[in-house]
């Protein structure tokens, strides 16, 4: 299968990091209306909460927007079935659930050999691509802005 302009090694990195600042500081600042503070990263119940609002942040908004997260808009980078087509809650369910647990399973040697497949493979597919059947893309989404979000 040929697999159509997949985004490298550090094109998903950065897309991730800038995942993770999103995430962070959105909780941070939610956290003032509800807790009547700006939470810091002193208590197990925050990393609680961000995880909580990433792990929905990572299934949700790549269904609902063609593939895309905000971080990823920002690198021009989207997950795709391997079809090309876009992706389903399912298909996000497999990568972000499944692939948690390979990688909390093998201690965190999963990840680091996702890195190498990543960055050595020609289709740069990592173990959480072939799980849920997706790859990472740098072709931009063929919805207009209007259409991506319905």
């Amino acid at each position: 299968m040929r697999f159509n302009n997949p985004a490298g090694f550090w094109n998903r990195v950065t897309a991730r990091i800038l995942d993770i600042i999103i995430i962070s500081v959105s909780t941070a600042l939610i956290s003032i209306p509800l807790y009547g503070d700006l939470y810091l990263f002193t208590d197990v119940y925050n990393y609680r909460l961000i995880d909580l609002s990433g792990f929905l942040y990572g299934i949700i908004l790549p269904i609902i927007w063609c593939g895309y997260t905000l971080g990823r808009r920002v690198v021009r980078n989207r997950i795709v079935g391997i079809d090309g087509g876009n992706v389903g809650f399912r298909t996000m369910l497999l990568r972000e659930i499944v692939a948690s647990i390979v990688y909390a399973l093998t201690l965190g040697i999963g990840i680091i050999i996702s890195a190498f497949m990543v960055s050595i493979r020609e289709d740069k597919r990592a173990i959480h691509d072939f799980i849920a059947g997706t790859y990472v893309t740098k072709n931009a989404c063929q919805k207009s802005p209007e259409e991506q979000f319905s």
